[in-house]
């Protein structure tokens, strides 16, 4: 008898674990993590709910509730293709598009898109029509100047209009490599070196252009400041000065022999005469 309770006890207890762990599967399999950058929805038997569900743990009901996730963060979608040019030369290039997914429109893009392709469906078929449609109104070498710039944001204004009320935000169209024809790409060096000489020719002008007027004023000053002496020099300022050498002589302990007709003095010095 004793063997027989114990039996059913253990039989009980092993019942009790089986049930704890079922409900504790059940229970575990009936919650969800939506990590940090992304969002979730419920769906219950195809319906959307509208309530948005954000980072955290959350629970639903497995036999009839699946629960959609739907990345917000930025994502890098890295394109490799070739653009057309405005003279029809194609041009490989290596794009990357930064966008994310506004929260709110969570629910309308799983609606209307899809919660899986709507990168291919919106983002990229958006992104190959306002590519080519951009570059087409360039020439090939403009990606390869200031213009570069310009393309991108021409792309990212194109694709904005189109994307934004679909609840997608484009940040940035960024051109990250470009691979032009061996032909061209040495004739657009060879030009980009041409007017860069010619640039530093401009610049070696321009310096000796100034470099002249500096001169030029330099002169001027001299033969100004030459033309006040003269000017200046008259009978009676020579007289004055000569006045003014033999008052300094005089005070002169040396030996001077002084030849002079009573206006300008002439100095000889002692020791030349030996």
């Amino acid at each position: 008898m004793k063997k027989i309770k114990l039996a059913s006890i253990k039989k009980i207890y092993n019942m009790k674990r089986l049930s704890i762990v079922f409900l504790s599967i059940f229970l575990l399999s009936s919650c969800t993590i939506i990590q940090q950058g992304e969002v979730g929805v419920k769906r219950t038997f195809g319906r959307l709910h509208p309530r948005i569900l954000g980072a955290g743990l959350h629970t639903f009901n497995l036999f009839t509730t699946t629960v959609v996730k739907i990345p917000t963060r930025t994502i890098n979608l890295e394109v490799n293709m070739d653009l057309p040019s405005k003279e029809g030369i194609l041009v490989s290039t290596v794009i990357s598009i930064l966008y994310r997914v506004h929260p709110d429109s969570v629910p309308s893009i799983i609606t209307n898109i899809g919660g899986t392709n709507y990168e291919d469906v919106v983002i990229l078929s958006v992104f190959k029509s306002a590519a080519p449609n951009v570059s087409s109104r360039f020439y090939a070498k403009d990606m390869h100047t200031i213009e570069r710039a310009n393309i991108e944001k021409e792309i990212l204004a194109l694709m904005r209009s189109i994307v934004t009320p679909r609840g997608f935000l484009v940040e940035a169209v960024l051109l990250k490599s470009i691979r032009l024809p061996a032909g061209l790409a040495k004739s657009i060096e060879e030009k980009l070196e041409s007017e860069q000489e010619a640039q530093r020719m401009e610049f070696v002008l321009a310096k000796e252009r100034r470099e002249a007027e500096r001169r030029r004023i330099e002169a001027e000053g001299i033969r100004d400041y030459q033309r006040i002496i003269t000017e200046g020099l008259n009978p009676l300022i020579i007289e004055w000065k000569s006045i003014e050498t033999f008052k300094d002589l005089s005070k002169s302990p040396n030996t001077k022999i002084i030849i002079t007709d009573g206006r300008t003095p002439f100095l000889i010095n002692p020791t030349d005469t030996k």
